[in-house]
């Protein structure tokens, strides 16, 4: 999951972070003017948020601090956190907070489906924190999920965002015969960050992981995505490119970290919009069948029209080949 609002300095903010405490503050860069965004006022976000509210739902865009909340909030559009609101790792970049989760909430597939329903959602992206402390990692409620949504709104397509589920057997594959519409999985950074900015992952599972998704399910889409400005080299991310293609993964998202806190791993340098547009030159060449790259991209920003553009994409790509 990534972490998406810089609210460096809001001591409100830190009270959600015991387990970052005794972490010493970083160095907090200012940022360029084409990261800011408008606070989230409209009529639309205020509906999306009562219905967010109404059903006791957690959604990412408010856990991870999202600067795209106001935008997608009026077009009610939203990303679901399901599982709760506590996350079993303390990933060095990300905004939700660390301790022992509790109970399911077994409710939640059903309150989802009906919000799914009231929102008249055409595309709905379901992520959730890490559940270590699960036997399955939270598969099954994954699947109970997407069958809720399937039974209350049949024509939303779905789209989930999930963990690594390390060392749960049989996990992933119980949420791949949910069958989903996309599969998506971030990598969140290069193999040289994993030590410091998520260190309770291993990045070769995760690519395994992705790769594991298309043996099972030839058709299903597959996405991940990364935070650059954390002190990653091009070349790096040129390799990542290069390691999610092997796994024959569809859809990749770039887009900037921002820190929640300076008890967050800091921003090492902000990338610029041309940078973005270079990086997103080069995935097409690789093979991507859909690539966003922005300052402000996010896994399940335009979700919806980009998983249109993706069903094109293959479609043209298909046609192609069969001339």
């Amino acid at each position: 999951m990534v972490t998406l609002l810089d609210t460096t300095g809001d001591a409100s903010k830190r009270v959600r972070h015991p387990e970052k405490a005794h972490r010493p503050d970083t160095e907090v860069l200012r940022k360029p003017d084409w990261i800011r965004v408008k606070a989230p006022v409209s009529r639309g976000y205020q509906e999306t948020r009562g219905i967010v509210r109404e059903n006791k739902l957690v959604t990412v865009c408010e856990e991870a601090g999202c600067p795209n909340v106001g935008e997608c909030w009026d077009k009610k559009h939203a990303s679901f956190m399901i599982m709760g609101e506590i996350c079993t790792r303390a990933c060095a970049f990300c905004n939700v907070s660390t301790g022992k989760p509790g109970a399911l909430d077994q409710n939640e597939p059903e309150n989802i489906g009906k919000a799914v329903s009231q929102m008249g959602l055409q595309h709905v992206v379901i992520t959730s924190v890490d559940r270590d402390d699960l036997a399955d990692g939270g598969a099954e409620h994954f699947e109970k999920v997407i069958y809720a949504i399937r039974a209350a709104s049949p024509s939303t397509t779905i789209e989930v965002l999930t963990p690594d589920f390390l060392r749960k057997p049989g996990a992933l594959e119980r949420v791949v015969a949910a069958r989903p519409d996309v599969f998506n999985h971030n990598l969140e950074t290069v193999p040289s960050n994993y030590l410091t900015v998520r260190p309770g992952a291993r990045y070769f599972h995760s690519i395994r992981l992705l790769q594991r998704v298309k043996e099972l399910d030839p058709n299903m889409f597959t996405k991940s995505g990364i935070m650059v400005g954390l002190g990653e080299e091009r070349n790096e991310v040129l390799q990542l490119m290069d390691d999610l293609r092997t796994a024959d993964v569809d859809f990749l998202t770039i887009g900037q970290y921002l820190q929640p806190t300076r008890k967050h791993h800091r921003v090492v340098n902000f990338v610029t919009p041309d940078e973005f547009k270079s990086y997103e030159t080069v995935a097409y060449t690789k093979g991507f069948l859909k690539v966003s790259a922005s300052p402000l991209t996010r896994s399940s920003h335009h979700a919806g029209e980009d998983f249109a553009q993706l069903r094109e994409n293959r479609a043209k790509k298909l046609a192609m080949a069969a001339e």
